[in-house]
C-alpha cells in the first residue's frame, strides 16, 4: 500500500509563498501521476494542480494558474506544489493524491487511488 505523507503547511500572510511537500512510499512513484486538491471549510473538494509520470505535463485550475507550481522528484519519490502570491481564499486543507495506474482524468477525486493526510495552509489579510 502506498503512503503519501504531506508537508510544509503553515500560517501565511496573503501576498506570500508556501511550498508543500508530499513524500510517497513504494517503489513504483515514477509511474504514478500525481495531484493536489484542497478542500475549504463548507466546500467540497477540488482540483488544485497535477502533473504526469514523468513531470513532462502539468496542469492547474484557473483560480491557481500563474500563482501555484507543481513538480516532483522521482528519485526522492516527492511531489511538490510551490504557492505563491497567496490569497486568503486559498485558505485549505491541501491533500496530495497518488494513483496507481492510468485511469482517467486528473482533475476528478476518483481517478486517484492512494490520499494524504492532508495540510493545513491559512493565509490571513
Amino acid at each position: 500500500q502506498v503512503q503519501l505523507v504531506e508537508s510544509g503547511g503553515g500560517l501565511v500572510q496573503a501576498g506570500g509563498s508556501l511550498r508543500l511537500s508530499c513524500v510517497a512510499s513504494g517503489r513504483t512513484f515514477s509511474s504514478y501521476r500525481m495531484g493536489w486538491f484542497r478542500q475549504a471549510p463548507g466546500k467540497e473538494r477540488e482540483f488544485v494542480a497535477a502533473i504526469t509520470w514523468r513531470g513532462s505535463f502539468t496542469y492547474y485550475a484557473d483560480s491557481v494558474k500563474g500563482r501555484f507550481f507543481i513538480s516532483r522528484d522521482n528519485a526522492k519519490n516527492t511531489v511538490y506544489l510551490q504557492m505563491d502570491s497567496l490569497k486568503p481564499e486559498d485558505t485549505a486543507i491541501y491533500y496530495c493524491a497518488a494513483e496507481s495506474y492510468y485511469s482517467g482524468s486528473l482533475y476528478e477525486e476518483r481517478t486517484y487511488d492512494y490520499w494524504g493526510q492532508g495540510t493545513q495552509v491559512t493565509v490571513s489579510s
